[in-house]
């Protein structure tokens, strides 16, 4: 049974930095669509008169999310590193930082996950409600950049339900251990009132 919840709790490590990658490179690919699309909208950031297309501030709007988004992307990588520094990934008997580094890179993602939804959401928002698509259409025909999809602002569904199965998986990994662990405390234990 210790072979299988072995294999399990290992593939969980594995799927906990590979969700925190996905996040990381989630966080770079975001702001592309609108870079193509709004940058040159905004010749001069700080003048709001200068803006070529209602609602292309919406990009520089965005930068500061971006910013802390990327500082968040590096703390769950660093929160799943956090996994194999504590050898939760090999380890046949969970101590005190096992499951400490379990408990970080669970309430890490969840964390991430919720305020990035609801920044997302709010910045979806306002990207439909405010860039003016038909006059964006026209300065950007030539151009072949224009797009009206809000495919960056959805996919942080796919890859924050990634995440948070690799923290279901954490987690479950850390209660069956913990069975086990008993279980097996009871068989040692019933093994010497045995022998004595």
């Amino acid at each position: 049974m210790y072979k299988k919840q072995m294999k399990l709790q290992r593939i969980a490590c594995f799927l906990s930095i590979a969700a925190g990658a996905l996040v990381f490179l989630y966080v770079l690919g975001m702001m592309t669509d609108l870079y193509d699309m709004l940058y040159t909208m905004v010749p001069v950031p700080d003048d709001p008169s200068s803006v070529k297309v209602a609602g292309a501030m919406i990009y520089y709007d965005m930068q500061g999310f971006n910013r802390a988004f990327l500082r968040v992307a590096i703390g769950l990588l660093l929160a799943a590193c956090l996994l194999f520094i504590t050898n939760t990934h090999s380890r046949r008997k969970y101590y005190i930082g096992n499951y400490a580094a379990i408990g970080i890179d669970a309430v890490a993602n969840v964390a991430a996950a919720i305020w990035a939804h609801g920044q997302i959401a709010a910045f979806k928002t306002q990207y439909l409600t405010t860039v003016d698509f038909e006059q964006l259409a026209r300065r950007l025909a030539r151009a072949g950049t224009y797009t009206e999809s809000t495919f960056w602002f959805d996919a942080h569904l796919g890859v924050f339900a990634f995440a948070l199965i690799a923290v279901i998986l954490l987690v479950a990994c850390a209660v069956w251990k913990q069975s086990l662990m008993k279980n097996e405390r009871k068989l040692i234990e019933a093994g010497k009132a045995a022998n004595a």
